[in-house]
């Protein structure tokens, strides 16, 4: 049961931080408090779905295609409804729940409450320990990681990346150092909903596609950036995997109270908010006047 836990949390735990990772990007560069990008995870999921089973395209290249598709709606959606009242941020939370909504009653009406499945990249299965472990849990982990090193080494080493902590940090003085701020937070907003697609290829032959499969990762990513500190990276990857071994032991070890781990993870966000409410990492942003 130990290594069931510690496979498990590591892949909750890295699918969690990207989520977290991407929401806190735009949170950053953009001041967007994005409630819809859980619910662009499950579009690329859905996508995903059509492109392997009515298209009968490949597993791989129906991910790819998805991930380009969300990535587009993505943008369109903010240039659309989010760039033009950015400035107020109570309409762009209401905004981003709507286009979340929406979402996910167009899904709805399209197929319905079935419960989906796309079938995995890689067969068979690996004994660890005597425990048997899918080559695609093992797959799904591998490329969750991945991303989280390639995020990393994008934020750290690259120029865009440097543009995008530091529009973050402050977005006036990035914008005196001649930096285009609105450019920034587009490629920004981009990075991010590809981060929720590629989320979703990672997870989707691993889980049910149906119509409220984001709310569930909504409620763990919100509790994630709370725990780790609004906008912050680190806090975001930290938090991440807190939560992601915190909700596998609820799993493993009350199997009949599974259904408490979104309770668990809501009870950490407010003890946090209660103790400590920068969060974990302790980013805080001043009101831009």
């Amino acid at each position: 049961m130990l290594l069931d836990i510690v496979i498990d949390g590591l892949i909750k735990g890295s699918v969690y931080a990207l989520l977290a990772i991407g929401f806190s990007l735009v949170l950053g560069v953009a001041r967007i408090i994005n409630i819809a990008h859980t619910a662009l995870y499950m579009t690329a999921a859905y996508l995903i779905y059509i492109g392997a089973k009515p298209l009968g395209l490949s597993p791989l290249v129906a991910m790819l295609a998805a991930v380009g598709l969300t990535v587009l709606l993505g943008l369109v959606v903010y240039r659309l409804f989010i760039q033009p009242i950015q400035e107020h941020e109570a309409a762009v939370l209401i905004a981003t729940i709507a286009v979340a909504m929406m979402l996910q009653e167009v899904f709805l009406m399209a197929f319905g409450g079935h419960y989906l499945g796309v079938p995995p990249l890689v067969d068979g299965f690996a004994v660890i320990f005597g425990v048997k472990v899918t080559f695609q849990h093992l797959l799904a982990l591998g490329l969750a990681l991945l991303m989280l090193l390639a995020v990393r080494v994008f934020l750290m080493k690259t120029r865009l990346g440097l543009a995008i902590r530091a529009t973050a940090q402050d977005r006036e003085v990035a914008n005196l150092m001649g930096m285009n701020v609105t450019r920034v937070a587009m490629t920004t907003v981009a990075i991010s909903v590809g981060l929720a697609a590629v989320t979703g290829a990672i997870v989707v032959p691993l889980v049910t596609v149906e119509p409220t499969m984001w709310m569930h990762p909504l409620i763990m990513m919100l509790a994630i950036v709370v725990l780790g500190g609004l906008g912050s990276i680190e806090g975001s990857f930290v938090g991440a995997f807190l939560l992601g071994f915190a909700e596998s032991l609820v799993v493993f070890l009350v199997p009949m109270g599974a259904f408490l781990k979104d309770s668990v993870a809501l009870s950490i966000m407010i003890l946090v908010l209660l103790i400590r409410p920068e969060g974990l990492f302790g980013v805080s942003f001043e009101e831009e006047r």
